[in-house]
């Protein structure tokens, strides 16, 4: 068991093989992303996409060095429930900064998860919180908290002036874009609303899971303002990427095997472009994620 502590000065344990099975499901939906082929612009298992610094190896090493730091993510926000749900992030900080330290020493310094770092913590920090509060761990209720705890973030940090004039700050004040904070502060609604009834969908229809997946990702990539692409072709590179997907899609997406030449084809125009749409690609990390979860997410009343 893992022990937190309580304003009362009392424990919540909460189950080891909670802790493992959610982890294990984390770890699992990180490999899901990089293994799925051909994706566009983005490492896999043909190519390294428009990537010229990492390798699918680097992602390899990156999770496995994530996995074990996500049991803090959980203990912490367990452990925050005195806290109001706005002054959590703070807290998580330290935890996320020492894992993308690992990730980096894992990597020899390429930057292979520092999204999905951000996106996990937040959702596993928001899963030990729901349960040291016997709520549902449904992907609703894990969301809806994630927001609570970034209300106010991409204010605090995207609008005001400073020293540090970051790549996220340049687009947010010439495009408004607010990238993975801005769907982490709204709940990720691209996920709850979009990508993750749709890939459930295509499941239960009958749909290659990697079929599936690869148009989730599409769907993502046509609605996501990707601010990985954005930082890399402005948003003249963002709108092609998006109208390219978008095209896809009315051929029919990949929900059939035979429009897999068309993909291919669209990976090898994001290459030239150098285009990589990491930003969907932790979307669809977090829609995987939640979509298994959902078959095993603990009833509160026995919590």
């Amino acid at each position: 068991m893992m022990p937190t502590t309580q304003p009362n000065g009392k424990k919540t344990l909460i189950p080891r093989q909670i802790v493992a099975r959610y982890s294990e499901k984390a770890y699992q939906a990180m490999l899901a992303e990089v293994n799925l082929s051909p994706k566009p612009g983005l490492v896999d298992r043909f190519n390294c996409g428009a990537h010229r610094d990492m390798t699918i190896e680097d992602f390899y090493r990156s999770a496995r060095v994530i996995y074990p730091w996500l049991s803090r993510f959980i203990e912490q926000g367990a452990s925050s429930i005195h806290l109001e749900e706005s002054d959590v992030i703070c807290t998580l900080r330290p935890v996320g900064l020492a894992c993308e330290e690992a990730m980096f020493r894992a990597t020899a310094g390429v930057n292979t998860h520092k999204g999905t770092i951000f996106s996990l913590g937040l959702m596993f920090a928001a899963i030990g919180r729901l349960y040291a509060q016997r709520q549902h761990l449904s992907p609703d209720n894990i969301c809806k908290t994630v927001a609570a705890f970034c209300r106010g973030l991409t204010e605090r940090e995207l609008s005001k002036h400073n020293e540090m004039e970051t790549a996220g700050k340049r687009l947010y004040r010439r495009f408004g874009l607010t990238g993975a904070r801005g769907q982490a502060e709204a709940g990720y609604p691209l996920v709850i609303a979009l990508a993750l009834p749709h890939y459930k969908a295509q499941l239960a229809a009958g749909v290659n899971p990697d079929l599936a997946l690869l148009d989730t990702l599409l769907l993502l990539i046509a609605r996501n303002d990707d601010t990985n692409v954005a930082s890399r072709g402005g948003i003249e590179g963002l709108e092609w990427i998006k109208c390219e997907a978008k095209r896809l899609l009315c051929q029919g997406g990949m929900r059939l095997a035979a429009n897999l030449p068309r993909l291919q084809k669209f990976d090898r125009l994001c290459i030239a472009r150098n285009l990589s749409p990491g930003g969907s690609a932790d979307l669809l990390i977090i829609t995987w994620f939640l979509a298994e979860i959902s078959s095993f997410t603990p009833n509160p009343t026995s919590l």
